[in-house]
């Protein structure tokens, strides 16, 4: 039996009831934040794993009882060896509610999501699907990973599952498909995002003698913290990125500040975020101990100040001489007729929840990441019918 074949020739069976199946999913508003639509959305998935003859497990995650996250677990056959697709269904805040509706031109799928990633979750799911119908000999199971809370760092998603161990359970390899632009992601950055509240104490600007001016004393931290930026930003990494540029480690000061009541008055209190995204030779912890010694040293200066974590996150990195990264750069190669580059994601992936566990794990997808988040997010939809089968036929080529 020719696996190619006989998938592509079911896939070009289920082509209608693929695209629909897409375009249902991003006709749903599953906007993140703040989780709007999750029922609705996880209704849809559940119905099509139901039609497909994939059984599945719905994973609640606890704390969230006005907007529930919900999570989704499928495999197809047998024995402990696991390939994971592992898809989200949230998406970003729409700029439009005219993105949820999916429209076709000049083939293409429009519509929020489409790209970043419902339409691809859609092409795991039936890949599996496909598996299923024709009987391909598996040595191992497909498992399907569907999740919740991606676009906010995975609280209600995989975050929870890797709590409760069923993230990557017995998994011999993990794929995501992330709008890549036709390169496989090896690598992710981390991230650590802080916001600095200073304290200062109020007085009219006639009295200003009386007051402690926060902005002033904001500015004295941020070039504290320049210096440390100034080191920081001359690593680089030795994961290919594109562009080069990119390939330096990141500090980046004030993408949101805020302070002040009025011109007149001595702010007392002024905030603004740090973004520390550090490159896969890079370590969380040492990262952000280096940030926390130069707020200390402010604060031995008697600067007072309020630190808050918004978020925290590991790098990541697998070699593209892996077996996993191989087949599926070899899988590409077959379908496409051209080899894909590995590079590494300049922002955060759910790569890293797997590759810190020791499995690898990589992204590719038949998005483009250029128009993901953007007014005019689309897919190419033979891009998803070629996703699909490369899916489908990488699960064949290390399970067989």
């Amino acid at each position: 039996m020719d696996p190619r074949a006989v998938l592509k020739h079911a896939l070009d069976a289920h082509r209608d009831d693929l695209l629909a199946f897409a375009r249902d999913l991003i006709s749903i508003p599953s906007e993140n934040p703040p989780g709007n639509g999750y029922r609705e959305c996880g209704d849809r998935i559940r119905a099509e794993l139901d039609r497909l003859g994939l059984a599945h497990q719905t994973v609640e995650a606890p704390g969230f009882p006005e907007r529930p996250r919900y999570n989704f677990l499928s495999f197809h056959g047998d024995g402990p060896r696991t390939l994971y697709f592992h898809g989200h269904y949230d998406v970003v805040p729409a700029q439009s509610p005219d993105q949820f509706i999916p429209r076709i031109e000049n083939g293409k799928l429009v519509g929020r999501g489409a790209a970043d990633m419902k339409a691809a979750v859609a092409g795991m799911i039936y890949a599996a699907a496909l598996l299923k119908e024709c009987r391909v000999p598996l040595t191992g199971r497909v498992g399907l990973c569907i999740v919740a809370d991606e676009e906010t760092g995975g609280r209600g998603g995989s975050q929870y599952l890797d709590e409760i161990g069923l993230l990557g359970k017995d998994a011999l390899g993990m794929l995501t498909p992330e709008p890549t632009s036709g390169t496989i992601w090896n690598a992710n950055r981390g991230a650590i995002t802080l916001r600095v509240t200073v304290k200062g104490k109020y007085a009219h600007v006639g009295l200003q003698h009386e007051g402690i001016n926060a902005f002033e004393r904001m500015l004295d931290v941020a070039r504290a913290l320049g210096e440390l930026k100034g080191e920081v930003e001359r690593r680089r990494t030795a994961y290919r990125i594109v562009p080069e540029e990119a390939a330096h480690s990141i500090l980046m000061l004030g993408g949101r500040v805020e302070g002040g009541t009025n011109f007149n008055a001595v702010p007392e209190a002024c905030s603004f975020t740090i973004e520390r995204r550090f490159n896969p030779e890079e370590d969380l912890e040492t990262e952000k101990a280096r940030l926390f010694s130069v707020l200390e040293r402010c604060k031995e200066r008697g600067i007072g100040m309020e630190v808050e974590v918004l978020q925290e996150s590991c790098s990541s990195g697998v070699s593209e001489d892996h077996p996993v990264a191989q087949a599926l750069a070899g899988t590409v190669e077959a379908v496409v007729g051209e080899r894909p580059r590995f590079t590494m994601c300049p922002g955060l992936l759910e790569i890293r929840w797997y590759a810190r566990k020791g499995i690898p794990a990589f992204a590719y997808g038949p998005g483009l990441l250029e128009v993901s988040h953007g007014p005019d997010e689309a897919i190419e939809i033979e891009h998803l019918y070629r996703h699909t089968l490369i899916y489908a036929l990488t699960a064949a080529r290390l399970l067989a």
